[in-house]
């Protein structure tokens, strides 16, 4: 439990990591913005708990029981969520779809209005050894991403994701090309793109370059490694709006490496718009199982 980790250190680690002493505030207000997108199973996947509140609720510690969250939740543990917390209203609008781009072809996969007329769009970027299905697995990780596609689907938005072969530059400007390709046919909607994993390699290559970020409504990176070269980009001035998820038994990528990242975010531009959940007792996968995608998507849409 973090608790004990807390104890363990004088002053307590999180506190002394993030400014001992700084004043916490009920972390909601720092979520308080208008609502983009309407209720969807709400009960269900908000956060159980917050212990920690930090930067004026930029910084959160969410607690993640492995009983209640997992066991409780799946029907096959990790596998198959129960159904209550899934419609498969989003089948209906969902197909696949290739594009032309950089000498390459991209796959990618849609649900909602991907054909044209959304109003937002998210999409998801897989980690390394996964692929497109990934993130329209209805029943996988609780059901959280059957929840963001009903998100996009009930609120007249588009959900998609993508094949990723190489997490460099040609992944970035293969992502590139499909957000402005959305962008095309659907050329009012606001674009969040979420990675998982080592995808948040691709999120961050997105926001340093000056082009793609002014497609951009913000970034989720979920259980993904920092990126100190962001800080000297020139990306600061940019503004584009960035959650970071994090499980605290994360064994790919430490959890105080990228709360110390967020640290010297905060430092170097106190007013940047980024937000971090640490789940307390939550492995490399926890936040994309345990993330509120409605609580993050309303705070970078609204």
């Amino acid at each position: 439990m973090l608790h004990r980790f807390f104890n363990s250190r004088p002053a307590c680690l999180i506190r002394k990591l993030l400014l001992c002493g700084m004043l916490a505030y009920v972390w909601t207000a720092g979520f308080a913005q208008a609502e983009a997108l309407k209720p969807y199973k709400d009960r269900l996947f908000r956060y159980k708990k917050v212990s920690e509140t930090l930067y004026d609720g930029d910084f959160i510690v969410v607690e993640y029981s492995k009983q209640r969250d997992l066991r409780d939740r799946d029907e096959v543990d990790e596998r198959r969520v129960y159904g209550n917390y899934v419609s498969y209203k989003p089948k209906r609008g969902r197909g696949s779809g290739e594009l032309k781009a950089n000498g390459r072809v991209v796959e990618f996969m849609g649900t909602g209005k991907w054909k044209g007329g959304a109003k937002a769009i998210v999409i998801y970027i897989h980690g390394q050894g996964g692929n497109r299905f990934q993130g329209m697995n209805d029943v996988s990780f609780g059901g959280n991403f059957n929840r963001v596609q009903n998100l996009m689907v009930r609120n007249g938005g588009a959900y998609l994701t993508v094949d990723i072969k190489n997490f460099d530059k040609r992944g970035t400007a293969d992502v590139a090309a499909l957000i402005q390709y959305q962008k095309q046919l659907s050329p009012q909607a606001k674009v969040v793109v979420a990675c998982g994993s080592m995808g948040g390699i691709i999120c961050w290559n997105l926001v340093k370059n000056a082009n793609y970020a002014s497609m951009l409504s913000g970034i989720l990176l979920l259980g993904s490694p920092k990126d100190p070269n962001f800080l000297s980009s020139g990306a600061l001035g940019r503004n584009v709006p960035i959650y970071m998820g994090q499980g605290t038994l994360d064994q790919v990528y430490n959890w105080e490496d990228q709360a110390n990242f967020f640290k010297q975010i905060k430092t170097k531009a106190p007013n940047y718009p980024i937000k971090f959940t640490l789940f307390d007792t939550g492995t490399h996968g926890t936040p994309i199982r345990m993330t509120d995608w409605r609580l993050i998507l309303n705070w970078m849409l609204g």
